[in-house]
């Protein structure tokens, strides 16, 4: 009995320590897919305030804006122009926000940015499954006079055409819309696989984080919106 239990004893020593071992090595972070500006030549844009449709008031303006500028500067070939320096734009022209692509071009100069990205939340449920409605309206630059004794209010009246005036025959305007809702399997698997090498797999909840956390489930819905929004025709033909 005694040469048995010290045959045994060995195998037990080492299945322990490999246990351990096992135990004390942290699971490796995956590797997300990059996202690229079409083109060659590196653009500037900025990110506006998002505006609130959901009728959810909880909903943070500058933060769902924050949360598209880490989205944004993700993006090989892109410098981003945080949201504060947006605010500052629109106090100095006394707007709440863009109204018009004339607007958006006045702010693009000010800035000395090639387009501006206004987000916008049609739709805000952070409860599991959580759910989020949101476009990007992505405002490019075009040649205007310089911003200089602009007055506010004549942007707001030209908000839209005269009526007499021709709507321009080329806009500079593309716009991407989408409902993400996590009761959706195909939207949770998306949601899943951008989670891959984002999340800390030695995390608490791994994966499904982003599933729980309403900020992180923003920045999947943003990222979303973007692989979209580069994939337009648009955006490829301006280059």
């Amino acid at each position: 009995m005694n040469q048995m239990m010290r045959s045994i004893t060995p195998i037990l020593t080492a299945t322990i320590l490999l246990s351990l071992s096992a135990c004390s090595q942290k699971p490796e972070y995956g590797t997300e897919p990059q996202i690229f500006l079409p083109g060659t030549a590196r653009q500037t844009w900025a990110v506006a305030p998002a505006v609130n449709l959901s009728g959810i008031t909880q909903v943070d303006p500058i933060i769902q804006a924050d949360l598209l500028y880490g989205q944004l500067q993700q993006t090989t070939g892109l410098n981003v122009i945080p949201v504060n320096r947006v605010v500052e734009v629109y106090a100095a022209l006394h707007i709440d926000q863009i109204q018009s692509e004339e607007q958006a071009a006045i702010i693009c100069n000010m800035l000395g940015c090639d387009a501006i990205c206004v987000p916008t939340i049609t739709a805000y449920d952070p409860y599991d499954p959580p759910k989020m409605g949101a476009s990007l309206h992505l405002f490019r630059k075009t040649n205007v006079l310089n911003a200089g004794g602009v007055d506010p209010r004549e942007l707001v009246r030209r908000a839209s055409p005269a009526p007499n005036e021709a709507t321009p025959a080329r806009s500079n305007f593309v716009q991407v819309v989408g409902m993400f809702d996590a009761a959706n399997g195909s939207t949770r698997a998306a949601a899943l696989l951008y989670a891959q090498g984002r999340n800390d797999p030695a995390g608490p909840y791994g994966a499904k984080g982003y599933l729980i956390e309403m900020d992180r489930y923003c920045g999947f819905v943003y990222h979303s919106l973007i692989e979209e929004l580069l994939l337009k025709p648009a955006l490829a033909d301006a280059r």
